[in-house]
């Protein structure tokens, strides 16, 4: 399978762990989804450590917890036809490649990458982002190697 270099806007396959399942007691996301790739830093031994925040259909109950994904852009990394939100208020924070990456379904499966998100459309969603973590409405799941 391929890795591609993680980097910020870049849009993966994962399985994801939402917080509230995380709370129960759960290691491993229900199920695999995109995600987009929000910060990737570097420990000292070298390790990249990436935080992804989940894309759903849910519509968020407050939009400002959220941004939807315009269609064009949707349809270019090659995701379906229904409304899809970035959700802002919590993230995976695993090293990359992690266990939990998962290959293309229905494309190409060598890779876990869908694209990356257009530069102005991800500046909107990492300044909305970093606005909510100032604040402490970001929830962090630590996941394991």
């Amino acid at each position: 399978m391929s890795f591609p270099e993680p980097q910020p806007g870049l849009v993966i396959r994962y399985s994801y762990l939402w917080a509230s399942e995380a709370e129960q007691g759960r290691e491993e996301g229900v199920k695999d989804r995109p995600c987009a790739v929000i910060l990737v830093t570097q420990d000292a031994g070298g390790k990249r450590r990436v935080l992804v925040l989940p894309i759903t259909h849910a519509a968020p109950a407050d939009p400002a917890m959220a941004v939807e994904i315009p269609a064009a852009t949707k349809a270019r990394l090659g995701l379906d036809f229904a409304r899809s939100w970035i959700v802002l208020t919590e993230l995976n924070d695993f090293i990359w490649p992690g266990p939990d990456l998962r290959p293309l379904a229905g494309g190409d499966a060598g890779s876990v990458a869908f694209g990356m998100l257009p530069p102005g459309f991800f500046r909107l969603v990492r300044e909305r982002f970093l606005a909510l973590a100032r604040a402490l409405r970001v929830e962090q799941v630590p996941r394991t190697e």
